[in-house]
């Protein structure tokens, strides 16, 4: 089942490798630019940047050096969002797709263990996006290499596993929810709303205190707030990460076992 599935969505993990890595190495080839003009993206520069700005970039405070440019410009924002929309369709091709299309309904009518379906379309989810993050991994660190941004191999793998384990929540969440419900617009919307909440918790709730206790259940505070790229790998947070996704998955199997496919 699971090498089924990851052969079914092959040309989907594909087509997200290539833009994944194109636009890392597209935004990477710009670095050299911005090395050369401090006057302009130095930490003087960006201080004069509005302060909402510098919050949802998380805090930016330096483009020039290589670490600052790639947290901005890479990991902060983008490069996780493509993974979690990755994730999302990835998941949703995994139960809800199958039943809102009836083709779930004859998968489940085989000798076929209900939980060891979602098991395996969750470990599908899991190596599918684990493929994604290997290739898109080799691309950042040969770009960061050959642009000289003097970030050390450690410190992109620490924030690339970051983005992993961000997407494989997320994805995680689409699946449990798509489990619950069977279909692909709910799964969707919740893990939009929860990661563009999320987002704006731990950016802009910064310096609003009423809403930055919810940082807690915000998967970009595990993600970010260790900052991989310039400390090492945040092994606690990132194990919180890998927790809550394990329960997810387990919420997913007990979600889709109790319910009637199809009705």
């Amino acid at each position: 089942m699971i090498a089924r599935s990851l052969r079914d969505c092959r040309r989907m993990l594909i087509w997200w490798t290539i833009g994944i890595s194109a636009f890392i190495t597209l935004y990477l080839t710009v670095y050299g630019s911005i090395k050369e003009s401090p006057e302009t993206y130095g930490p003087a520069a960006v201080a004069k940047f509005p302060g909402a700005l510098r919050d949802l970039m998380g805090g930016m405070t330096d483009m020039v050096s290589g670490a600052g440019f790639l947290q901005t410009v890479v990991y902060q924002l983008f490069v996780p969002m493509l993974f979690i929309a990755c994730a999302t369709l990835l998941a949703n091709r995994a139960l809800a797709g199958p039943e809102e299309t009836g083709t779930l309904e004859l998968v489940v009518t085989l000798p076929v263990d209900r939980r060891r379906l979602v098991l395996d379309k969750f470990a599908a989810l899991a190596l599918g996006l684990l493929l994604v993050a290997a290739v898109t991994f080799v691309a950042a660190v040969g770009m960061s290499a050959l642009m000289e941004t003097g970030v050390p191999f450690d410190r992109i793998l620490a924030g690339h596993t970051g983005v992993l384990l961000l997407g494989l929540f997320a994805g995680t969440v689409a699946l449990a929810v798509g489990a619950a419900t069977g279909r692909r617009l709910v799964a969707s919307a919740v893990v939009g709303v929860w990661a563009a909440a999320g987002y704006t918790v731990v950016t802009v709730g910064r310096s609003v205190d009423a809403i930055a206790w919810l940082k807690w259940v915000s998967p970009f505070h595990y993600y970010a707030d260790g900052r991989p790229l310039f400390e090492g790998l945040p092994v606690g947070d990132y194990l919180v990460l890998a927790g809550a996704t394990a329960v997810l998955a387990l919420t997913a199997v007990l979600a889709f076992d109790r319910r009637d496919v199809g009705v």
